[in-house]
């Protein structure tokens, strides 16, 4: 009797079993695809790290004279460096000190391709971003906030940033020279020019 008893209980946890493994077969699957979801909308941003590097743009921008503080988001390999510059500044003065902050970031693997904002609106405004990823706001939404505020102002992006082309020596010297002597010295260089052509069509005939 009790073996009797003992081979029914185990067919009904059997078949209990088998009634819920479809169930959780389903949750597993569940549970994949919400995690696939997250990993496929985060896949180009580590907060944590995207943090850390806010906080290093940061250092570097607040090194540059006359920024009295600064600010980054940074979203994957896309950062906005928002500098506070004294109001009452012209718009020249901030165009440079923007550049100044451009050029410090340039050579930066992280500041690279930063762009660089100096008006008191977007500056706010990334510091609210920043506070809203420490907090876990979704990307999307700021990206396209990110997006919005590059497109309403004209940036300096460091990676554009181009050495100016030293002058041939000649012409260096030639700029320095007073008008006449200018114009007799490019003479007497043509001259020479003209000279050695000759020359060396000479030679080729002699040659030939």
């Amino acid at each position: 009797m009790s073996k009797y008893i003992i081979m029914t209980l185990a067919c009904v946890i059997i078949l209990a079993g088998c009634n819920n493994q479809p169930r959780n077969i389903s949750k597993e699957d569940e549970d994949s695809r919400i995690i696939h979801v997250k990993d496929s909308a985060d896949v180009h941003v580590d907060r944590k790290t995207g943090q850390e590097v806010s906080a290093h743009l940061v250092e570097l921008a607040s090194r540059v004279p006359n920024v009295n503080d600064a600010t980054a988001v940074v979203l994957g390999p896309y950062a906005v460096v928002g500098i506070d510059v004294n109001s009452d500044l012209d718009r020249e003065r901030v165009s440079t000190i923007k550049y100044s902050v451009a050029e410090s970031l340039k050579n930066d693997p992280y500041g690279a391709t930063a762009i660089i904002l100096a008006d008191a609106d977007s500056f706010v405004r990334l510091e609210e971003m920043g506070r809203d990823i420490q907090n876990g706001r979704p990307i999307g939404g700021v990206l396209e906030e990110l997006a919005e505020i590059v497109g309403r102002v004209m940036p300096e992006i460091p990676i554009d940033l181009k050495e100016p082309t030293a002058p041939n020596p000649t012409e260096q010297n030639n700029s320095q020279l007073p008008k006449n002597q200018k114009q007799q010295l490019e003479n007497k260089q043509q001259k020479q020019s003209n000279h050695q052509k000759d020359e060396d069509r000479n030679k080729k005939v002699e040659q030939n």
